[in-house]
């Protein structure tokens, strides 16, 4: 039998997290002394010293800390078990949250997205745009439900899902296709290289970026193709992204010595399997699907 709640963690927690039992118990709407109790119990049930009192500070004591590490790690547990078993008592959730990269291919997304919508027609789906680090972050912080990211979950699920070339280009009117001649990287450098913004807050990433003497940044993948078709820099492309500029001629490949091609993967990542609805996992199994024939027909 276990001596100690996970009530009297968490206020053990929210202690700890707000400096106070008075700062604790305005946050969870408890009573000074409900809260003090709950320590209190802690304290007398393991035998050690969770706080230490100096002034009107209460801090952590050693032991303190090491507990709040567990105590965090079996509140978080809870939390997801009472998720899932909200899951399961829905059957269908009601909102689904996806994180795409924007090189993913759009048709492909789409696709995914009508099949899921078609099966389960009240779902409310929730699609976040991101570039670089950003749906990682959203995964993260649990803001979505599912990303494709070009970066790893630590600790959850990754599977890779689809391989993504770009190519270098630029408008067929810029100064680089006027030389007439394989460009270098030295060439490249010389003219303004258009980059996308990492949209996570925090982490960002430079990929991509060559260290060109001038250099533009933009926060979206339309806004920079938009800007190379208008001969205002060069950039490496997602090709499924720029298809129809480049047989419009709208856009031309820069026709370099190396790296003219570049390729990225993409996975699919998110937290916890067991907390997917079944609108959830419908559209992993059409991204699964779209995918392979996507790439058995390349």
């Amino acid at each position: 039998m276990l001596r100690i709640t996970l009530e009297q963690w968490r206020m053990f927690r929210m202690v700890a997290e707000h400096g106070g039992f008075n700062q604790a118990a305005a946050q969870i709407h408890k009573s000074q002394s409900s809260i003090h109790s709950a320590v209190a119990k802690i304290e007398q049930s393991l035998d050690v010293k969770v706080f230490s009192v100096d002034g009107r500070k209460t801090k952590l004591t050693a032991a303190g800390e090491m507990l709040l590490r567990r105590a965090n790690y079996l509140l978080d547990e809870a939390e997801k078990v009472e998720a899932v078993g909200h899951t399961l008592a829905l059957g269908v959730e009601a909102s689904l949250r996806v994180a795409v990269d924007e090189v993913f291919a759009q048709q492909v997304l789409y696709q995914a997205l009508e099949a899921t919508s078609q099966k389960y027609p009240l779902l409310r789906i929730e699609l976040i745009e991101s570039i670089l680090s950003g749906a990682h972050e959203l995964i993260e912080n649990n803001q979505a439900d599912i990303a494709i990211s070009p970066i790893h979950l630590p600790n959850g699920f990754n599977e890779h899902l689809c391989q993504v070339e770009f190519a270098a280009v630029a408008s067929p009117t810029h100064s680089l296709h006027l030389l007439k001649r394989e460009l270098t990287l030295e060439d490249l450098k010389s003219c303004r290289q258009i980059v996308l913004r990492d949209s996570a807050h925090t982490k960002r990433s430079d990929s991509g970026w060559l260290g060109a003497h001038q250099r533009w940044t933009v926060s979206h993948l339309r806004t920079s193709i938009d800007m190379i078709s208008n001969g205002l820099g060069f950039a490496w492309l997602p090709v499924s992204s720029i298809k129809e500029e480049l047989e419009q001629g709208v856009l031309k490949r820069l026709p370099l010595t190396h790296n003219a091609k570049r390729t990225s993967s993409l996975y699919l990542v998110f937290q916890d399997e067991d907390r997917l609805g079944l609108g959830a996992r419908t559209f992993i199994e059409q991204l699964r699907r779209l995918c392979e024939v996507a790439s058995a027909s390349t």
